[in-house]
């Protein structure tokens, strides 16, 4: 649904300009339901928007998804001028989904829908996705991961002895003895994938053998195209549709929520 662009032009910009308005009024609305210090409680405000949308370019730019905080700042100025009271940690999170949750409030004259956490009311979401690879040999061309798994772990070997001598097991595993050269710049303990809820999404994290000095871990991001490299067990990356990850040196995996035709 996106009836207030029915006679949008792709290059217009007052589409943009009426979207971003639309959106803003109805988390004043909401927002203005948490008057007299109810901010307080509000963790974070949620925008669901349809993946698949025809207008997802447009909806990209009203939110500036190249730069969340500006979006962040706009919503920050309504709260303050009805003096909410919002916490300083609260979360901005703009998700293109397939599926809205139910309890998100559809926003009127758009495809977007708008959730406002507080603390006792976390959405519990679900998604299934998809790791191919693409570089590299690993027992299995394509995994479907889901949120319900426990974190699935990334490495060298199906069972691999670690330094401390326990055993881990590797459930996106590349074989050792495999004569593909990619396999060997693998670590037994390289990386994992965690399901975080709280951001509905699923996160990338290096592990011990995936961090300086140890072998490497870097990712393209398919939305900014920018290069990451991770240098921290703590600090993850939240995958995206269509993100390549670089495991040592060659090998390469893709993530996405599609599976392979």
């Amino acid at each position: 649904m996106f009836d207030i662009f029915k006679k949008s032009d792709d290059k217009n910009p007052a589409d943009v300009k009426v979207v971003r308005d639309t959106v803003l009024r109805s988390i004043k609305q909401e927002l203005q339901k948490a008057e007299g210090g109810e901010g307080r409680n509000i963790k974070g405000i949620h925008l669901y928007i349809p993946e698949a949308t025809q207008d997802r370019h447009v909806y990209e730019a009203a939110v500036f998804v190249d730069d969340p905080e500006r979006f962040k700042d706009e919503v920050q100025k309504i709260a303050d001028d009805y003096d909410l009271g919002l916490p300083q940690n609260w979360a901005l999170e703009v998700n293109f989904t397939g599926e809205i949750p139910p309890e998100a409030i559809n926003i009127p004259g758009t495809a977007a829908a708008l959730f406002i956490r507080t603390k006792d009311n976390t959405i519990q979401r679900s998604a299934t996705a998809y790791i191919r690879v693409l570089n590299g040999e690993a027992e299995q061309a394509e995994y479907q991961i889901n949120s319900t798994d426990d974190k699935i772990n990334i490495g060298r070997e199906k069972k691999a002895q670690v330094k401390e001598g326990f055993f881990r097991h590797n459930h996106i595993a590349f074989p050792g003895n495999s004569e593909n050269e990619s396999n060997k710049y693998i670590s037994r303990q390289h990386a994992h994938i965690e399901w975080n809820n709280e951001n509905g999404s699923f996160m990338f994290f290096a592990d011990e053998g995936g961090i300086p000095p140890g072998n490497k871990v870097k990712i393209r991001s398919a939305k900014s195209e920018t290069l990451n490299k991770l240098h921290s067990k703590q600090i993850g990356h939240r995958l995206d549709e269509g993100d390549q990850i670089i495991l040592g040196e060659t090998a390469v995996i893709e993530f996405s929520y599609k599976p392979s035709e």
